[in-house]
């Protein structure tokens, strides 16, 4: 008999597709997914550590979430909940302690066990924790991937070994390991094989990728060579892995897309020092320059943190020349938030939380013009745009510029899931607005 399943996904692109693998995981025992806990068999809340007051955000999901099994308990029906993620591998027991009514804790690198952990909570008079960093690759103990429409993400790296001040992925995550390269192409080519056309390549660390002697560079060419395989891209990655073989693969290949995410998060090098970024200012402008004389028209998107303990008025003005010199088309920007057992979290100066407003502030309306003119300078250019959902409008579909930039068109519903040729007419905040290439503005 079939059984509703519903994730709940919280945070970055990994946690996306470890939702989606759980998915297949579970499918084998009759689990589809649904729209709504409300009526679900079994719900996961599929959490991420990385932001401020993470953890309390997700007891908050989890009192909602004990209602509606309270209330499906009454009617005589079962609702398996699940926490997994990164705040489930951080704060497993306290999970535990204050949600007695959850039934499985896991961690990120154990949902491939999750039919076993299943069968146990059906029978199990208490919570399962199942956070151990296994000895086995999960990668090798999971299903085929299931794919629907042109894009799909494709993981084939996870951990990290850079230890950050500020991070909490080495201990969440665990140390870096790569996929073997021929396990994902064989995965690739599966998704090929249901129609996707676009792949992101994931990774804590995507372009620490070691697959035996091939780099991240080497897979791309590797993965160019698939009949099928028409754009690529890859998230997220460190200024210390952009080697010249990566670089040489944004010059050569063309399925690789002009856009690059490549965070610095501060333009200070007292300030990188003390994050343990193990790079310079000058080094990140130098990555930038060879990316440039490679890729002419490569766009850049990073990460910035203000008000990291000790930032002077000098460090973060550092950080408004440096994006200033680089220009970027798209940015995430962040104040500074303590996490628990990570070195920042115990520095002396740390910076009161009107300054960190005052400096995000700052930086966030410079990041939106540049963000702005990125955008108007689109307007009169044709681009290849993936249509991969419907818009809110009859009529209207929306895709994604090579740029990641969303796009809005009017255009048939036949067009869905499909890369089509649309010139750009209007540059928003956040967004573009298109036309169908064949199309004529009239005066």
């Amino acid at each position: 008999m079939a059984k509703k399943l519903f994730i709940r996904t919280y945070g970055c692109q990994m946690n996306v597709y470890d939702s989606a693998r759980m998915a297949d995981v579970l499918a084998p025992l009759g689990y589809q997914t649904s729209d709504t806990p409300d009526d679900a068999d079994m719900v996961i809340v599929n959490t991420c550590h990385i932001r401020e007051h993470a953890s309390e955000k997700v007891f908050s999901e989890l009192g909602r979430l004990r209602d509606i099994k309270t209330e499906r308990a009454g009617q005589g029906q079962e609702t398996v909940l699940a926490v997994a993620g990164c705040v489930a591998q951080a704060e497993g027991e306290e999970i535990i302690r204050r949600a007695p009514y959850v039934d499985i804790v896991l961690g990120p690198q154990t949902y491939h066990r999750l039919p076993e952990m299943v069968a146990r909570a059906s029978r199990a008079g208490g919570a399962i924790l199942d956070t151990d960093f296994p000895a086995e690759p999960k990668f090798d103990h999971l299903p085929a991937p299931r794919a629907e429409g042109l894009t799909a993400f494709l993981s084939v790296q996870e951990g990290c070994d850079k230890f950050c001040t500020f991070c909490v992925v080495p201990y969440t995550r665990g140390s870096e390991y790569s996929r073997a390269p021929e396990a994902i192409l064989d995965e690739a080519r599966a998704l090929v094989a249901q129609g996707v056309r676009e792949i992101t390549l994931l990774g804590q660390n995507v372009n620490g990728y070691h697959g035996g002697d091939l780099r991240l560079g080497g897979l791309m060419r590797r993965l160019s060579e698939i009949e099928g395989v028409e754009r690529l891209r890859y998230t997220t990655s460190h200024p210390r892995d952009m080697d010249d073989e990566l670089i040489e693969a944004h010059r050569d290949l063309p399925q690789v897309m002009p856009f690059l995410h490549l965070p610095v998060q501060s333009g200070s090098d007292r300030i990188l020092a003390a994050m343990n970024r193990q790079h310079t200012a000058e080094d990140y402008r130098g990555i930038i320059d060879r990316l440039r004389a490679a890729c002419p028209d490569i766009a850049l998107s990073s990460d910035f943190i203000v008000g990291f303990p000790g930032e002077s008025d000098q460090d973060f003005a550092d950080t408004l020349k440096l994006v200033e010199d680089i220009g970027f088309a798209q940015a995430y920007s962040f104040k500074y938030s303590p996490r628990p057992g990570t070195p920042a979290s115990g520095m002396t100066g740390q910076v009161p939380e009107a300054v960190k407003e005052e400096r995000l502030a700052q930086l966030q309306a410079a990041l939106q013009s540049q963000s702005a003119r990125f955008n108007q300078a689109c307007v009169g250019r044709t681009f290849d745009v993936v249509l991969d959902r419907p818009g809110r409008r009859d009529g209207q579909l929306i895709g994604r510029s090579p740029y990641m930039q969303s796009v809005f068109v009017t255009a048939p519903a036949t067009m869905l899931n499909s890369v089509q040729k649309l010139t750009i007419t209007a540059a928003h905040s956040n967004s573009l607005g298109a036309i169908l290439a064949e199309e004529r503005i009239c005066a």
